[in-house]
């Protein structure tokens, strides 16, 4: 540091970590993806202390296994992940609650508080084939909002922990206007955002301007970035996020969008402790490609005060 630079705040209410994610898993079973001992084993080394557990099943499910292995390697966990498709109705209740409830339990035998919440594709991950229309009809909003607030009520009251919902590219909540119209439906006291900030400008928002207004709604961070060249042409050519990925559409901080130092510098300004969790999508990937890549983006994120 020379000598008329200023340091960098600290920003001591955001705790980093890391997720499967970041090492290309997307599946709990997938020949393409790295074995689960690797990823903790790497995700250690990169200087990581907070981990997700990622798709069910990816990670031993066993608690005291679980517990076991990450102790050793001194990790702790932040959040479990779940898949909804609450829009559908009162009907899908049953199924999603048997998904909910088992990823919910072993969350809080790792003492972990949140829920990470994904609405269902309306595009299919793997093959890009169109499952349902990307709009919803004001029904189907209306089961999305009340199912989410049932879902926020019901996981708290019997396991104690409090969802926070994902905006995703190719779901139902992904734009600007579809996530505060989400917000606006919801109570504040059972359903908060987990704001990726990746996600939300693939989709064209802005992470400043909804943390700045929508600041009490914002439970935990996803951190990543898009390459905006990439993201030009998958906009203009309707590229299916799938295809997205495997063309590089996120990327390495800090080479894309959005920039990450303002982003951290809102959420610390929040005055809450909130998780910001590291996620680069990029399944598939070589298995060897990405422990630099989350070592170099651990050091960058500690140059903003993280």
């Amino acid at each position: 540091m020379t000598a008329d630079a200023s340091p960098v705040p600290a920003l001591d209410r955001i705790r980093v970590g890391s997720a499967p994610d970041s090492w290309g898993v997307w599946f709990p079973d997938d020949d393409q993806q790295v074995p689960w001992q690797r990823f903790l084993d790497e995700v250690t080394e990169a200087g990581y202390e907070w981990i997700e557990l990622g798709p069910y099943g990816y990670l031993p499910t066993d608690p005291a296994r679980l517990t076991e292995e990450t102790g050793r390697r001194g990790l702790t966990v932040s959040a479990g992940t779940v898949f909804t498709s609450l829009h559908r109705g009162p009907e899908v209740w049953d199924a999603t609650w048997e998904h909910v409830s088992q990823v919910a339990e072993l969350t809080r035998a790792m003492n972990a508080k949140h829920l990470v919440v994904i609405p269902s594709f309306w595009r299919d991950d793997k093959t890009a084939e169109l499952i349902e229309p990307p709009k919803l009809t004001a029904e189907q909003w209306r089961h999305l909002s009340t199912g989410m607030e049932r879902l926020g009520r019901e996981v708290r009251e019997r396991f104690g922990l409090d969802i926070v919902v994902h905006p995703h590219a190719d779901t139902h909540i992904d734009t600007e206007e579809n996530v505060a119209r989400f917000l606006d439906a919801t109570d504040a006291d059972l359903v908060n955002l987990c704001l990726d900030t990746g996600h939300y400008a693939y989709c064209g928002g802005d992470s400043v301007k909804l943390i700045e207004t929508y600041g009490e709604r914002i439970g935990y961070l996803h951190l990543k970035q898009v390459d905006p060249e990439i993201l030009a042409d998958v906009v203009k050519n309707g590229v299916p996020f799938g295809p997205a990925v495997q063309r590089g559409v996120m990327c390495e901080p800090p080479n894309g969008i959005p920039e990450l130092g303002p982003v951290l510098t809102a959420a610390q300004n929040l005055d809450v402790d909130l998780f910001a969790i590291v996620e680069q999508d990029m399944y598939p990937c070589p298995p060897g490609q990405p422990f630099p890549i989350a070592e170099r983006t651990r050091r960058f994120l500690r140059s903003c005060g993280a």
